[in-house]
């Protein structure tokens, strides 16, 4: 289990983390998810033993990190960038880790031949590393990582480099494999896609500090801040007027029952809106939005369909089936009220 309390590390007058609070529990996989620049690396490095805190405490099952080495604090850190020995054999890489614990020849064997199998790489220990591919390198510097078995393993941004046929295949492969460990995992990234196909709970980062932490699930449904949202890819934030548990908004007037009376700003939730057609006319349980198509995009298995209203606002729909309408169509968007969520912070970002 890892404990960071109070965490804070400055470079000069910048503050790269800021009193960061976050718990990791025994066999988790907790994702950090967050733009560049917003602390996640240095976050990682500071536990890691690479980058000396400002203020703040690290414990690692009870154990307190400070003053500890890198080499002392069993904590496994794989870089973006797999950052092999070029031109060394591939069991050289992977028992690296082993080598520097001192134990012995036979030991470190099982335990590069243990950690190439679960990467799914048996029988690769004598290839040299720049014979491999990218995503072959990828599950080297993971297998390096595990093979020092670390109390904790570290992921920074592992799958970045990567194309995206490949990063999609070893996002299939990752959670089984990370759970088989034991090991409790902290992974970094930028990506929402990565984050939540990963996570057992996601801790988003914002300026240096932990905006919000909770499981997949709870981060769609209720984000706090506008930032939150924002960065899960909730489009458009809205303006409203809270009376008597109504909002009055610029796509129409929404229930809010449990709102207070006042100004807030609320997003619309993931699947909240949808094309109206004649197979699926406009429900009790929906306010029909008219607009016109102004652009359209793929965005993998679906279609995104941009569209305009006749009040101004840009709305982003998906489409699941069929060709979908092309720009300059009039269309009608049905919004699901149950899909709208109130911000706590409601200043705009």
């Amino acid at each position: 289990m890892l404990q960071i309390d109070h965490l804070t590390v400055r470079y000069g007058d910048h503050t790269a983390v800021d009193d960061v609070h976050l718990r990791a529990e025994d066999g988790e996989v907790l994702c950090i998810l967050g733009p560049s620049g917003c602390g996640k690396s240095t976050l990682l490095r500071a536990v890691a033993g690479l980058v000396h805190p400002t203020a703040g405490e690290i414990h690692l099952d009870g154990r307190a990190l400070d003053g500890l080495r890198p080499d002392q604090r069993r904590v496994g850190l794989m870089f973006q960038d797999h950052a092999l020995f070029p031109h060394r054999t591939v069991a050289d890489n992977v028992g690296f880790g082993p080598r520097m614990q001192g134990l012995s020849r036979s030991d470190i064997a099982a335990r590069v031949e243990e950690s190439l199998a679960l990467v799914d790489l048996a029988g690769t220990d004598v290839r040299d590393v720049t014979s491999l591919s990218g995503g072959e390198q990828q599950r080297v510097a993971l297998a390096r990582a595990i093979a020092a078995q670390p109390g904790l393993l570290m992921l920074d941004e592992p799958l970045g480099s990567l194309d995206r046929a490949l990063r999609d295949r070893l996002l299939t492969d990752l959670p089984p494999l990370l759970r088989s460990l034991g090991t409790t995992v902290v992974y970094v990234t930028h990506d929402q896609d990565e984050a939540l196909a990963l996570a057992d709970r996601i801790a988003v980062m914002q300026a240096g500090q932990i905006a919000q932490v909770g499981e997949p699930d709870e981060l769609w449904q209720a984000p706090r801040t506008e930032f939150v949202a924002r960065f899960l890819g909730l489009d458009p934030i809205l303006d409203a007027t809270v009376h008597d548990g109504v909002a009055t908004t610029a796509v129409g007037r929404l229930p809010l029952p449990d709102q207070p009376d006042g100004p807030t700003r609320i997003a619309l939730l993931l699947h909240a809106l949808r094309l109206v057609d004649d197979l699926q006319p406009v429900r009790p349980d929906e306010v029909a939005i008219s607009g016109r198509v102004i652009a359209r995009r793929f965005a993998g298995d679906h279609l995104r369909v941009a569209v305009r209203t006749d009040r101004d606002v840009e709305l982003a729909v998906p489409v699941w089936r069929g060709r979908g309408p092309v720009a300059g169509d009039e269309v009608t968007v049905a919004l699901a009220t149950a899909a709208v969520h109130p911000l706590q912070d409601t200043t705009p970002q």
